[in-house]
């Protein structure tokens, strides 16, 4: 049997990529989604990989959630920590609902993905965590207190996980990306979107499928010497 790997967030945009690359790959995929029932079908429909439903910002849902996956797929090998809302305000105007709302889903939910998952990968002394925070989670970004700090913390998980599950063989690394082509950011007005790419040295917005490459990657069996890294996948935008 091949590894499985359990995507958060998995159905739609960076996620959906991500799914698909590690199913070609080779792996057995499991796509988390929250809500949208009509893509999380839609996309079964397309790719074959299944999807399961729950909030990652809820621990029992989280637990439960994993605990089918695993009942159906076999162990999970590999976690994608790719779930992820924005709730922007300028912070004078952001409410303790908004704060609490980001910090439970992209930073709690981080650990409500992984430490289920955790006791097994030690146990088999094997594991792959890989957590998709952001270039404002580096850098900071305006109207994005929460969001900015919930994706700094995800580096701070990583790097900390990477020194607690390295003698078992298991490696947690993060993945920045800039500006990526999603529905999120298409949707944003023109003039915004061009703003947004004349700060980009390469001159374009990143593709979810280099998102996805970087994913594989780490991901593989041969890249267990690469524990608590980054990679900044943002076009040159910015560097740490």
């Amino acid at each position: 049997m091949g590894r499985v790997a359990l995507v958060t967030g998995g159905s739609r945009g960076i996620g959906a990529a991500i799914s698909k690359a590690l199913q070609a790959a080779g792996y057995s995929v499991a796509a988390n989604y929250a809500g949208n029932d009509e893509a999380a079908a839609a996309f079964t429909a397309e790719t074959g990989i299944k999807t399961y439903k729950w909030n990652v910002a809820d621990y029992d849902a989280s637990a439960a959630g994993i605990a089918a996956v695993e009942a159906e797929l076999g162990p999970i090998d590999v976690v994608v920590a790719n779930a992820g809302i924005t709730r922007d305000a300028p912070f004078h105007k952001m409410t303790p609902d908004q704060w609490k709302q980001v910090i439970d889903t992209n930073l709690t939910g981080v650990f409500n993905t992984v430490h289920p998952v955790w006791p097994g990968m030690r146990e088999r002394k094997f594991g792959r965590v890989v957590v998709i925070s952001s270039i404002n989670g580096q850098k900071g970004q305006f109207g994005q207190v929460n969001y900015a700090a919930t994706k700094a913390g995800d580096l701070g998980i990583v790097k900390s996980l990477a020194q607690e599950g390295a003698r078992f063989g298991i490696t947690a690394n993060a993945i920045c990306p800039g500006y990526i082509a999603t529905e999120m950011v298409m949707a944003v007005p023109e003039k915004v979107r061009e703003a947004i790419i004349g700060q980009i040295p390469t001159g374009r917005l990143g593709e979810p499928e280099e998102i996805a490459r970087c994913v594989a990657f780490l991901a593989a069996d041969d890249a267990g010497f690469i524990n608590g890294s980054t990679i900044s996948a943002n076009g040159g935008q910015f560097f740490v």
